[in-house]
C-alpha cells in the first residue's frame, strides 16, 4: 500500500492515520518501559499469565505476600536474589506489572479503533489486510512475551535470549508496520522522489544490517553481555573477544557466548553506519528535495548519535537510563528507514 486510495476521504484519512500514529507511538514507549523491565531485571517477578485479572496490581496484603510467594519458588530468587525483602519485590514487581498492562492497553487503542472505522466502512479495502496482519503481530507478540517469561522460571534465573530478541523483533516490526501504514494514510511520497528510486537497494541495505544489529543487541541484554570488556574500541587488551576460540563449536560462539556476541553486536553497528553514512553521500549526487532530502540529512546524525550512545551505555555499563535510550535511538533509526522507503518509490509498482 504506498497510498490512501482516492476513495478515501480525507477526513478518514486523517483519523485513520492519527490513530496509526499513536499506536505506533505507544509501541515505542513499550518498548523503552520493556527495556526498563529487562535492565532492572524485573521482567521474572511475575510468575503467572492472567490476560484479564492480571490487569490489576495485588490490592492488599494478603495479595502481596501471594505473589511473593509464588516468586520465592523461581530459579531468580532462589539463585540471585534469595533474601530479598517484601519491599524490594514490589520494585521489581511494578515495572513488570506496567510492562503488562501497557500491553493490553495498546491492544484495546488499536482493536477497538479498527473495529469503529471497520464497521462504519471508512478503511479501504486494500488496507484491511496489513491492518488484520498487525492485529494478529499484536497477539503472537502476547505469546512470545509470556513464553519468553516462562524461558526464565525453568532452571536458570535468566530468560531465553533467543526469545527475547524474537519478543523484541515483534515489537519493532509491529512498531514498522504502524508507521508505515500511518505515512500511507497521511501523505504521498514526495513529488521529486522518484528520482531517487536507485537509492532504495541502498536503504535496504541500510535496513537490513540495521535489524541485525537490533538482533544482536537484544542477544546482548539477553546474555547480560553489556556487562563484559565495558572498553572501546578494544575489548580489554584484545580486538577480538579470547572467549571466542574457546567455545565449541566456534560458530556458535557468535549466538551464545557472551563476549562473542558483544564483539558481533559492536561490528554490525559500526558496518551500519559506515553503510548509512555511505547512503547519505550517494543521497546528495540525487539532489532530493522535501521530506525525503531531510530524511536523508537526519540519517547519518541518528546513526551516529545511537552508536555514541552504545558506547557510553558500555563505558558505563549499561546503566538502566542510557540502556532504554539506546534502545529508543534503536527506534528512531528504524522510523528514519522506514519512512525513507515509503518516500522512495518503488518504480516497478508504479
Amino acid at each position: 500500500m504506498t497510498a490512501v486510495p482516492a476513495a478515501t476521504t480525507k477526513d478518514s484519512s486523517r483519523a485513520i492515520a492519527a490513530w496509526l500514529f499513536a499506536c505506533a507511538a505507544a509501541v515505542f514507549l513499550m518498548a523503552i518501559i520493556g527495556a526498563v523491565t529487562r535492565l532492572t531485571e524485573s521482567g521474572l517477578s511475575i510468575v503467572e499469565w492472567a490476560p484479564v485479572k492480571g490487569a490489576l496490581p495485588p490490592l492488599n496484603a494478603a495479595d502481596w505476600q501471594r505473589e511473593f510467594d509464588l516468586y520465592k519458588q523461581t530459579p531468580q530468587y532462589l539463585k540471585v536474589n534469595r533474601g530479598m525483602s517484601l519491599d524490594e519485590f514490589k520494585d521489581i514487581y511494578f515495572w513488570e506489572w506496567l510492562h503488562r498492562l501497557w500491553g493490553r492497553i495498546i491492544g484495546l487503542i488499536y482493536a477497538l479503533p479498527l473495529a469503529y472505522f471497520w464497521l462504519r466502512g471508512r478503511i479501504p479495502a486494500e488496507a484491511k489486510p496489513p491492518l488484520l496482519g498487525i492485529l494478529a503481530l499484536g497477539f503472537a507478540q502476547g505469546l512470545m512475551g509470556w513464553l519468553m517469561v516462562k524461558s526464565g522460571l525453568v532452571d536458570m534465573p535468566a530468560v531465553s535470549h533467543y526469545r527475547l530478541a524474537a519478543h523484541l523483533m515483534l515489537a519493532f516490526l509491529i512498531y514498522a508496520c504502524l508507521l508505515r501504514m500511518g505515512l500511507a494514510f497521511s501523505f504521498r511520497p514526495s513529488p521529486d522522489a522518484g528520482r531517487g528510486a536507485g537509492l532504495r537497494g541502498g536503504i535496504k541495505i541500510v535496513l537490513a544490517l540495521a535489524v541485525l544489529t537490533m538482533v544482536w543487541g537484544a542477544f546482548v541484554a539477553g546474555l547480560r553481555a553489556g556487562l563484559l570488556y565495558n572498553t572501546f574500541p578494544m575489548m580489554d587488551a584484545h580486538w577480538l573477544p579470547p572467549e571466542l576460540w574457546a567455545h565449541k563449536p566456534v560458530w556458535k560462539a557468535f549466538i551464545e557466548e557472551p563476549a562473542t556476541v558483544q564483539f558481533t553486536h559492536r561490528v554490525l553497528a559500526i558496518l551500519t553506519v559506515v553503510s548509512g553514512l555511505w547512503l547519505f553521500v550517494r543521497a546528495r549526487g540525487f539532489h532530493l528535495q522535501g521530506r525525503a532530502g531531510t530524511l536523508f540529512r537526519l540519517l547519518p546524525w541518528a546513526l551516529l548519535a545511537q552508536a555514541a550512545l552504545g558506547v557510553t551505555a558500555l563505558l558505563h555499563a549499561v546503566p538502566v537510563a542510557l540502556g532504554a535510550v539506546h534502545q529508543g535511538g534503536a527506534l528512531v533509526v528504524l522510523s528514519l528507514l522506514v519512512w525513507l522507503l515509503f518516500e522512495i518509490p518503488d518504480i516497478r509498482s508504479n
